[in-house]
């Protein structure tokens, strides 16, 4: 019986709640009662559910998406024995955004998180950080007898009410804003938290990561639990243990060098986790999700295939994402999907496979993907969709995309199916498309928050202010 259809859900959830504590007032009024109800029933029904995000991973860096210097077989895998997505996108082309999307299945200007969850908070402005009035994932599937943990980089505000124990997070083992290299003015590291209590900073964070969702595992294998493994790998500074260092000696540039290293040791940390999952025989009862959340920066080794830009920009190259989804005994292996997703999906499909019922107040911008999934349907999963950063904008709708790239230029039109690189500005040749498409991408903006705090550098607005500087610069020595 799924837990939508289940009478007691409720009844059993309170329990549940109660089990792992001393002996509560509640349980003692049950017990006075007569009321007994077996601990294995419980625990809710559906599926382990576990959200993998890589970090600064650009679309074609794994081998499994056109990598050629680098074997990634455990990531692989999960395309292998599941679906692996062509046309799949995040909905934020730097950290912070990309994962408010992540968590809360809506697009995070809905809510004006437009710039990442740092900076020095003027006057008056909003805090640096994810909505407070926005409903996680976690949240929702605790609700629902989950137990839920975060491993990694969180990045979703760092003040009073918005860590990730106050965001429905049972555990956190990560660190909180972003980066992982050293910060202070001493060289102290970046501070590594377990719950709301700073611990020591681990030799290496992704191998820190990989150990403590095996443990997370082993804690819960006997309930449903819910992991968000926030990985800090590929993000710089690139680095990794020795032992992954002399597996890329004969690579010359020490740069790749390092990078290579450290996405052998994230692909590693991938496989003990899977591992960990078999061993305990919970594979086939683990629906599991693989995304970069952003594509990779253009000057890092990292390669973002044959597409334009990267991180920071809402070019292909910055929001196509690798999208892999693997359910065990419940998805066909080896599916390639060419239908548009993106991270919002991955809310509304997880609810669906463990039987929670999505609410239309909950004002999801996201698709469950479980027709696509198991093969019943070959519809597109979106009519459209939507990007805005600061004054960066776009919108896709079938092949057509639409976007404007930088403050100083009008919107240009591509085709994807033919362009996918986006060499070739079609907005003159096409004006009622772009026009079509601008309207649409208008009616989308006007049911969103204007941004709540801005990052000049990411809006393209100081990219204005040195060009400014330099015409300047150059009119004062024509008059000398």
């Amino acid at each position: 019986m799924r837990r939508g259809q289940d009478r007691l859900y409720p009844l059993r959830v309170t329990i549940r709640a109660c089990i792992n504590k001393p002996m509560t007032i509640t349980l003692r009024i049950l017990a006075a009662f007569g009321l007994a109800i077996p601990l294995c029933s419980v625990a809710a029904e559906g599926p382990n559910i576990v959200f993998i995000y890589a970090d600064d991973l650009g679309f074609a860096g794994l081998s499994a998406t056109g990598a050629t210097d680098i074997k990634t077989p455990h990531i692989d895998s999960l395309a292998a024995n599941g679906v692996r997505f062509t046309d799949s996108y995040v909905t934020g082309c730097v950290c912070s955004p990309s994962r408010a999307g992540l968590l809360t299945g809506r697009y995070q200007q809905r809510f004006g998180f437009d710039a990442n969850a740092e900076g020095r908070e003027r006057p008056g402005e909003h805090p640096h950080a994810l909505d407070i009035k926005q409903t996680t994932i976690a949240q929702r599937l605790k609700q629902h007898g989950y137990v839920t943990g975060l491993i990694g980089k969180w990045h979703q505000g760092v003040g009073k009410g918005y860590l990730p124990n106050d965001r429905g997070f049972d555990e956190f083992y990560g660190l909180l804003p972003h980066g992982i290299g050293a910060r202070g003015p001493n060289g102290e590291h970046v501070p590594i938290y377990r719950n709301r209590q700073q611990v020591e900073v681990p030799a290496d964070h992704n191998v820190a990561w990989g150990q403590e969702a095996e443990a997370f595992i082993e804690r819960h294998k006997s309930e449903p639990f819910f992991l968000y493994l926030a990985f800090t790998a590929v993000h710089a500074p690139h680095g990794a243990p020795q032992k992954y260092l002399d597996k890329f000696a004969s690579v010359s540039d020490p740069r790749k060098l390092r990078y290579l290293a450290m996405l052998a040791c994230l692909d590693d940390a991938i496989g003990g986790l899977l591992s960990k999952l078999r061993e305990r025989g919970l594979e086939d009862k683990t629906l599991i999700f693989f995304a970069s959340d952003n594509g990779g920066p253009a000057n890092s080794p990292t390669s973002n295939g044959p597409f334009s830009g990267g991180k920071w920009s809402l070019w292909e190259g910055g929001i196509r994402s690798p999208i892999f989804i693997q359910w065990k005994g419940h998805i066909p292996p080896g599916q390639t999907i060419k239908q548009m997703t993106t991270q919002l999906d991955w809310l509304p499909t997880a609810m669906a496979a463990a039987g929670i019922e999505t609410k239309s107040d909950w004002q999801l911008d996201g698709t469950n993907l479980l027709p696509w999934l198991e093969g019943k349907t070959t519809a597109e999963a979106h009519d459209a969709l939507f990007w805005r950063f600061g004054i960066q904008y776009a919108v896709r709708q079938g092949d057509w995309k639409l976007l404007k790239p930088s403050i100083d230029d009008q919107p240009r039109l591509f085709n994807l199916a033919v362009d996918p690189g986006e060499k070739h500005d079609l907005a003159a040749k096409e004006p009622a498309k772009a026009k079509e498409l601008q309207k649409l991408w208008d009616a989308w903006d006007a049911k969103n928050e204007p941004p709540r705090w801005i990052d000049e550098r990411w809006n393209g607005l100081e990219q204005k202010a040195q060009s400014e500087k330099r015409a300047a610069k150059k009119a004062a020595k024509a008059k000398m």
